[in-house]
């Protein structure tokens, strides 16, 4: 092994946590949460023992609420159930020698009014529709039109927010990420595609960052700043999000979470799970203007992670996909090993098949 190579192996102290190498395994929703109470079950507890030589696991996205609810199946942390389902999984890792954040989602308008309490409209910053697709218990359907939040509402969703985070750390978690990508709620209120208020929750960026900002202080009442990082995608456009300057709507934010002490930016580069060069952004800058860790996401190869670390341009890599079909993805890597290919089918719903069953190597 090349000792730029060996620089993907080597240990990271992240927040007071000690990670064994710069590997992250992404959250990656697999919608296989128990289908009456959405808690973590003994599978999903096995499947991420076997992932635990990623330096650091983040979960699949989970709900807050049952309002946060974008697709079946996916789990929550807002019940009691919910709460001892996850208890197992960290059990699980922590046995095998893991690190795990949770992340918390509340999904906004990407969701159904078949997931939301009572069959009602999904919430957003404004009455924007995503026009996109998610998965519900008949299959894919076309999102449902949303509601504006009113300003009355905002503090009860953050409040949601604060509550899972409490329920996080009884769960056993090692901290919590917030996810303000990939056109979710957090990211509805920063992008001006569909934030179209007119109070202090929108307009200007320092009104479009407010939301982002208030949730990610809430959490920190409960979790020291080591222990919280923030999931970002600057110029996705998933589930039909865009944002006219980009650059003027993040570098302020990040200045803002640096000013926090959080642990990490956790950056979708480019298009999530497409191109990397979509939008031209300046992520390296990006990189130095915060001072915490910084996970670099989307489409990462082997050379390119080393590569990007040798440069410094990262402290971290996030892998999605590979970590599915790779359970020892890690061992792989070092190795610069064939990867096994995901079985794309059975990526959301099932059972152990495409999930638990993927083989490591056997030399």
């Amino acid at each position: 092994m090349t000792e730029d190579a060996s620089l993907l192996f080597s240990p990271f102290e992240l927040g007071g946590l000690h990670l064994d190498n710069r590997l992250v395994m992404a959250p990656l929703t697999r919608a296989r949460a128990d289908k009456k109470t959405l808690a973590p079950t003994e599978l999903n507890a096995r499947y991420y023992a076997q992932r635990v030589s990623a330096g650091l696991i983040i979960s699949e996205a989970t709900q807050i609420s049952q309002q946060g609810q974008g697709y079946a199946w996916t789990p929550g942390i807002y019940s009691e159930a919910q709460i001892e389902g996850w208890r197992k999984v960290t059990s699980e890792v922590h046995r095998a020698g893991g690190k795990i954040f949770i992340q918390l989602w509340h999904v906004g308008r990407v969701s159904h009014v078949s997931l939301q309490p009572n069959g009602s409209a999904p919430v957003a910053p404004s009455a924007v529709a995503s026009q996109s697709k998610i998965f519900i218990e008949t299959g894919f359907a076309e999102t449902s039109q949303p509601r504006a939040l009113t300003l009355e509402e905002i503090p009860g969703v953050i409040a949601n927010y604060r509550q899972a985070a409490e329920n996080a750390k009884a769960a056993g978690f090692d901290g919590v990420e917030i996810h303000g990508a990939n056109g979710y709620l957090i990211d509805q209120f920063l992008k001006d595609g569909t934030n179209k208020r007119t109070d202090r929750y929108g307009g200007p960026v320092v009104n479009r960052i407010r939301f982002a900002l208030e949730v990610t202080d809430a959490i920190l009442t409960v979790w020291g700043s080591g222990r919280v990082g923030i999931r970002l995608s600057p110029v996705s456009p998933a589930n039909n999000i865009t944002d006219s300057d980009p650059a003027a709507l993040f570098f302020p934010l990040v200045a803002e979470l640096s000013a926090r002490k959080l642990a990490y930016i956790h950056v979708i580069e480019g298009a999530t799970g497409g191109l990397r060069d979509n939008v031209a952004f300046d992520f390296a800058a990006l990189r130095r203007a915060f001072n915490g860790a910084y996970i670099a996401n989307n489409g990462y190869t082997r050379a390119l992670a080393i590569d990007t670390l040798r440069r410094g341009d990262a402290d971290l890599i996030a892998f999605g996909k590979a970590f599915i079909a790779n359970p020892d993805l890690v061992e792989r890597l070092r190795r610069d090993a064939p990867l096994n290919a995901p079985k794309v089918e059975t990526f959301y719903g099932g059972t152990d098949e495409g999930y638990t069953d993927y083989p490591a190597l056997t030399a």
